[in-house]
């Protein structure tokens, strides 16, 4: 698919948001439909059941992603009449796109659409996110949730047969590859000019972390909702994770990573808010 033609159907993605009266954005099921490229509504009725389920399945309250709604349609000559659709929010989306045709181009870009806009928007929403209003305090809130990820994704990547250091070594180095152009760990050291003790991680900015951390988070439910086993199916699984990332970020006219400008070292900015202990006077 061509890259004006991405950026079309991404669009379409937006064009079809609305917002209710209370301000909260929502799409209908009927135009949802439609993008994805169903010719009949009732054929798209079972892909929303599937994504209800999803969603009880991860714990979330079915009413607070699915509202079941009248709304108006044209039927020819001028005319609309009522019909039943559902109104769905964007997590919502994201489960039906997860479970809609695989086979269809626009689905599979769907998926990334609405993958990395949930992503985005639960990171704002976290309420300890948006009292940081700092890019030092960023950094670090975003480091801390890296922490707790990768660690997951260790887990994630070792159920699939990713075992031994050396091959998680390789694993962490496809998705770096995937995100960053084909750069593994080493090169990315060397283009941003990072010494082989420091990591990585800790010398980025906000903006390349939150990209790192979607890249993790995404790979670990890509590997556990699939099931895949093998270490050379979990490095391409990280490898399409990345590269799909990658794809959105362009698409979206940002920056690429391996260009974002290389930050202090967040052990450094750490260790300044330590609190200073108190030197106990000297006895005269």
């Amino acid at each position: 698919m061509s890259k004006e033609l991405t950026k079309q159907h991404n669009s379409l993605f937006e064009q079809i948001r609305q917002t209710d009266e209370s301000g909260n954005e929502f799409w209908s099921a009927r135009d949802l439909s439609k993008v994805l490229e169903y010719s009949e509504y009732r054929h798209f009725m079972s892909v929303i059941e599937r994504a209800k389920e999803a969603c009880i399945n991860s714990g979330q309250q079915i009413t607070d992603h699915f509202e079941d709604i009248l709304e108006m349609v044209n039927i020819g000559s001028g005319a609309q009449r009522k019909t039943e659709s559902v109104k769905l929010s964007r997590y919502a989306c994201y489960l039906i796109v997860q479970n809609a045709d695989p086979g269809k181009e626009v689905v599979a870009l769907g998926q990334t659409y609405f993958a990395v806009q949930t992503r985005l928007q639960e990171i704002r929403q976290m309420d300890e996110y948006n009292r940081l209003s700092t890019e030092d305090e960023k950094r670090m809130f975003l480091r801390n949730e890296m922490a707790k990820h990768n660690t997951q994704l260790a887990a994630a990547a070792k159920n699939a047969g990713v075992i031994e250091p050396v091959d998680y070594a390789i694993f962490q180095n496809h998705g770096y590859m995937g995100l960053y152009g084909g750069l593994d760990a080493k090169a990315i050291h060397k283009k941003k000019g990072l010494k082989k003790s420091q990591q990585i991680l800790d010398h980025m900015g906000s903006t390349e972390l939150a990209a790192n951390l979607f890249r993790a988070t995404q790979t670990e439910e890509k590997l556990k909702r699939e099931n895949i086993r093998g270490k050379q199916k979990a490095n391409q699984t990280h490898y399409e994770v990345g590269k799909k990332v990658r794809k959105t970020i362009q698409e979206l006219g940002g920056e690429m990573p391996e260009n974002l400008p290389v930050a202090d070292s967040i052990k450094r900015i750490e260790k300044a808010r330590e609190p200073k202990s108190l030197k106990k006077p000297k006895k005269k």
